[in-house]
């Protein structure tokens, strides 16, 4: 080691740099690898970097410069490629790459823990667990009594496989061993079982499907980028499947990333019954620390096959990548909106061309900018026309709800139709995308309106739990019915949410189960799991849900669609809410007749014939997808622009807007004519959890001179004095303006 050899490490901190470093006291040369991660003092404290380069120079002042006190690995873990790809998130989304780095690792290494595999544990039956009557358990314990019953058939497995399709199977299995009715076994005995267990196969795919995998497999091994654009229920998965098959049988990785963690569970069931579940690994936030570490892990050293994961998982590292697969690629989730904003699906695009892999972008609701991308030629377009099911696209009905009496947001129309679906057993899903009881009690005798009193927003009635909570800042009081400004009793509480949905039906028709699914009734871990499963078992008959119910699952039974507000984003502030709106129709509405019989989907709607409606249902989603791309053109809006907004907030009104002046003037002085900067303006919701919020819109043809502009602004920003009293942030590519 010479004296002339500076480490540069990225370290998580919201400073635009990088640091350098003398390297540890004693370290060899061929130790500093990039990728690896490096214990540095860092102010008055030591903390965990990265170190992404060896140097033969600095900038820094000898008297200033620091000694890194240790190499936490061995060999990188962040390797070359990764590095790139993060070096050209941190620039194209303008966000300072130590934030950047730190995002690609779990929170097991940026705490500085040893980057060892913990060894997989496998699972034998003990003599007393051997001797248990696992029909008489399934009556009071059936998530013991399954664990129970697969050791019994298997002899032992891995914690992996035995835990594989199990909502809740952690907690049984905890509780199996503190009864002595299980126990942990050496990982050898489990190894076999898993080996030689049957794969199962796949149904024959149809003409349409079979061409677009072999478009893809014969992609393998290049760059290349493919919509997949199919009609709800026209097997998607199967042709992922396809593809994933022939980039495994060449010894390669794929990686699925899904929106949300809802999703996750019915696509790793396929994966993990196609393939085993040994081969398949899920990441997401609803995993412990070491859950994720141990997943992360055993892609980065090839032990994995395949990962599933949300939008997180795309920074996964992988030795042997064959193939990225994006499910639902229109889905807003894809967009992290706070921190460091980027959007996983263009990340993972960006990540298939350094890797020189094909991605797959599948929805049967494209996004405006992918059908734009797909036009130009830059992706090839796949199509899947048709089901998979013999019954056919649903019958979709408007039902024209203006000046109706309504029973609980209910109208005669569909309270008959839910009738004859039960009547004929099947399962019946009401759609509504607000949850609570209603989004506000209203007092008769004084006006009084159960505002926020930190946000620009009516706090929604939880009638179950007797709290009225504002769904933007959490803020929470409790109500009993009187009004918090002059007492008088019995409010009225108007308009429906999810609750009141689900107490109506379950009055309406008290012999079948209803179900609600929304964030309030699947906040624990495995509960959400657990109501799906219900309801492929079809012990539940009527589903109310939110988005969450909308997009990807599979119900067979499910014959009867109801939306029960279509007009809720009709006329939205953000110019995507029309297309955002459009999609979640037609993706609710692909819920239905995904069995043998054709379904039926009933649109609750004041405005009939407005144009969305008409072009949507009468000619489909991609005549419609059409005319909004004409628009947009005729706008100059993208993907015909490119957009980014600058965003501030603080306790008082005054510092955001003087802020956003000042930066106004300077984007403009560095933009020049090809840049416009529109505002600042308040946010559509100017008061937030005690916060007032403004914004600059920035728009440009061309998307380098937008880049040129923030980049070169940026250094005056931070200068600014006006920053030191608000909090502020840039959104390269926003998804929501607001």
């Amino acid at each position: 080691m010479t004296a002339s050899t500076y480490l540069q490490v990225a370290i998580d901190v919201p400073l635009r740099r990088t640091f350098d470093y003398l390297a540890p006291a004693g370290v060899a040369a061929e130790r500093l690898v990039p990728g690896i991660r490096v214990r540095v003092p860092f102010g008055r404290r030591d903390t965990v970097g990265v170190l992404l380069a060896v140097k033969s120079s600095t900038q820094v002042p000898g008297r200033q410069l620091r000694r890194a006190e240790a190499l936490l690995d061995e060999h990188a873990l962040l390797p070359a490629r990764m590095l790139a790809l993060l070096d050209w998130a941190a620039r194209y989304y303008q966000h300072p790459i130590g934030e950047v780095v730190a995002t690609a690792m779990p929170q097991w290494l940026r705490s500085g823990r040893a980057a060892r595999l913990p060894r997989a544990r496998s699972w034998r039956l003990t003599s007393a667990g051997a001797g248990v009557d696992t029909d008489a358990l399934c009556k009071r314990a059936p998530r013991q009594a399954r664990l129970l019953r697969r050791l019994a058939a298997a002899g032992a497995l891995d914690e992996t496989e035995l835990l594989a399709d199990a909502p809740g199977g952690r907690s049984a299995l905890r509780r199996l061993e503190q009864l002595g009715l299980v126990a942990v076994c050496e990982p050898a005995a489990a190894a076999v079982v898993a080996v030689s267990a049957a794969r199962a196969a796949g149904p024959p795919l149809n003409a349409a499907q079979e061409n677009a995998g072999n478009a893809v497999i014969a992609a393998l091994g290049a760059f290349q980028p493919f919509l997949l654009e199919g009609v709800t229920g026209s097997g998607k998965t199967e042709v992922y499947l396809a593809v994933a098959a022939a980039a495994l049988a060449r010894d390669r990785q794929v990686l699925v990333l899904v929106p949300e963690i809802g999703l996750t569970d019915q696509i790793v069931q396929r994966f993990r019954l196609r393939f085993g579940a040994a081969a398949v690994v899920v990441l997401h936030s609803g995993l412990s620390e070491r859950e994720r570490f141990t997943a992360w892990a055993a892609a980065g050293r090839g032990q994995a096959s395949v990962v599933i994961g949300t939008r997180s998982a795309v920074w996964t590292t992988f030795p042997r990548l064959g193939v990225v697969i994006v499910d639902e690629e229109h889905d807003l989730a894809y967009k992290q909106q706070d921190g460091f904003r980027y959007n996983a699906r263009d990340v993972a695009v960006m990540r298939a061309r350094d890797e020189r892999v094909p991605v797959v972008l599948g929805t049967a609701t494209p996004a405006l900018e992918t059908l734009h991308n797909a036009r130009q030629g830059r992706y090839r377009r796949l199509l899947l026309p048709q089901r998979a099911v013999a019954a056919g696209a649903p019958r979709v009905e408007l039902v024209d709800v203006a000046g109706s009496a309504l029973a609980d947001g209910l109208s005669p129309r569909v309270l008959r139709a839910i009738a004859e679906h039960l009547d004929a057993a099947k399962q019946v899903l009401l759609f509504i995308n607000r949850r609570g009881y209603a989004p506000v009690a209203y007092c008769r005798a004084c006006g009084w309106i159960s505002r926020c009193g930190r946000c620009d927003a009516n706090m929604v009635y939880h009638k179950r739990r007797g709290r009225l909570i504002c769904h933007h800042c959490g803020t929470e009081q409790g109500f009993a019915g009187n009004c918090a400004q002059c007492g008088a009793e019995h409010l009225l509480t108007l308009g429906q949410g999810t609750e009141r949905i689900e107490e109506a039906l379950c009055a309406r028709f008290p012999g079948h189960k209803v179900l609600r699914i929304d964030r309030d009734t699947t906040r624990r871990k495995g509960e959400l799991e657990t109501s799906l499963a219900s309801v492929r078992d079809g012990v539940a008959r009527i589903l109310v849900g939110t988005q969450m119910l909308s997009k990807g699952h599979d119900f067979p039974d499910v014959t009867l669609v109801a939306v029960l507000d279509a007009d809720g984003r009709l006329y939205g502030a953000d110019f995507r809410a029309t297309e955002r709106l459009a999609q979640l129709l037609v993706q609710v509405a692909g819920r239905a007749g995904r069995g043998e019989r054709r379904g039926e989907v009933l649109v609750q709607t004041r405005f009939p014939e407005h144009p969305l409606f008409s072009v949507l249902f009468r000619a489909g989603f991609s005549a419609w997808a059409e005319a909004a791309l004409a628009e947009r053109s005729q706008a100059g809006l993208p993907p015909y622009s490119a957009l980014a907004m600058l965003r501030a907030e603080a306790k008082q009104r005054s510092p955001v807007h003087a802020f956003l002046e000042r930066a106004a003037a300077i984007l403009r002085a560095r933009g020049g004519a090809p840049v416009a900067v529109l505002g600042p303006v308040p946010a559509p919701m100017e008061r937030r959890a005690g916060s007032y919020r403004a914004q600059l819109l920035l728009q440009a043809s061309e998307r380098a001179a937008l880049a040129s502009a923030v980049t070169r602004a940026l250094p005056e920003l931070e200068a600014l004095p006006q920053i030191r009293r608000v909090r502020w942030s840039i959104d390269v590519d926003p998804q929501e303006l607001l």
